[in-house]
């Protein structure tokens, strides 16, 4: 292969970011060569840790063993002034995980995106705290607490660029690969429309609570911005997705699986495309 600067983007998905996971196995397995990283809240977090220096079977322990106890532990519910967690568990959490550490003792560039929840801009982070850039990009809005951020205020930065390709290609990349976890507008089913006997009878569908729909309406968000992100990349990698909730955390073997099988079926046109 002639030597390229390869960039993988990573995008935001929540539960559905373990996928990332089951790609950079993959990717590492068959000698695909990364040489920078940008994520996107899910993307962010999983791109951290890797860029950090830890390998991949060492991510896949970390989600499989990640059960309902210490989910619950890392819930520190807020007076909702700005969002219902205050996020400093999962700030706890993270920081076991990456360590303390300012993105150049990373061993390889990184960055991540996060929103200006008072401008609408798209904020790109890649020097100071790795933790505190993590901990903005993740912050999914209305469920955490806004983080603040110099004189800023952040959120998720799936509002603006669900898979940051547009980051690696300030950051020099000439080939990139995007990851994309969020199922896309124009392969999910067409409208519906309701008839009379759907208003009868019990539902089968359990009612939402109010983090469930929180997650579902920024899921549909980002299906509607996903499309121009992806914009630029020259491999996009899908996993199959769409059975799969923001917030089903429980279903890490699933996630990772299909990131890898994904990941499989992309592996030859990648190594194709960089040996052009």
């Amino acid at each position: 292969m002639k030597k390229r600067k390869v960039g993988l983007a990573l995008g935001g998905g929540a539960a559905r970011g373990m996928a990332h996971i089951g790609v950079l196995q993959i990717l590492e397995k068959s000698n695909i060569p990364i040489d920078m990283i940008a994520g996107t809240s899910a993307g962010a977090a999983v791109g951290a840790i890797y860029a950090q220096g830890k390998n991949t079977d060492e991510l896949k322990k970390l989600a499989q063993s990640w059960d309902w106890k210490q989910r619950a532990q890392v819930i520190d519910l807020a007076l909702p002034r700005s969002g219902f967690i205050a996020g400093h568990r999962i700030k706890k959490l993270l920081k076991s995980i990456i360590g303390d550490v300012n993105f150049d003792e990373l061993k390889m560039p990184f960055a991540c995106v996060a929103t200006d929840v008072i401008t609408g801009e798209e904020v790109v982070i890649n020097q100071g705290s790795v933790l505190e850039a993590v901990r903005a990009s993740i912050s999914v809005p209305i469920i955490f607490s806004v983080v603040k951020y110099g004189e800023r205020y952040l959120v998720d930065g799936g509002l603006v660029n669900p898979v940051p390709v547009s980051v690696l290609k300030d950051m020099g990349a000439d080939f990139i690969i995007a990851v994309n976890v969020t199922p896309r507008l124009n392969r999910m089913p067409g409208a519906v429309y309701l008839k009379e006997s759907d208003s009868e009878g019990k539902s089968a569908t359990k009612e939402p609570n109010i983090f469930s729909v929180i997650m579902k309406i920024f899921s549909i968000n980002n299906s509607q911005v996903v499309e121009a992100s992806l914009n630029g990349a020259d491999v996009i990698i899908e996993p199959r997705m769409a059975g799969i909730g923001m917030a089903d955390f429980s279903h890490a073997e699933e996630c990772i699986l299909e990131g890898g099988l994904s990941a499989i079926d992309a592996v030859l046109e990648i190594k194709r495309r960089l040996a052009v």
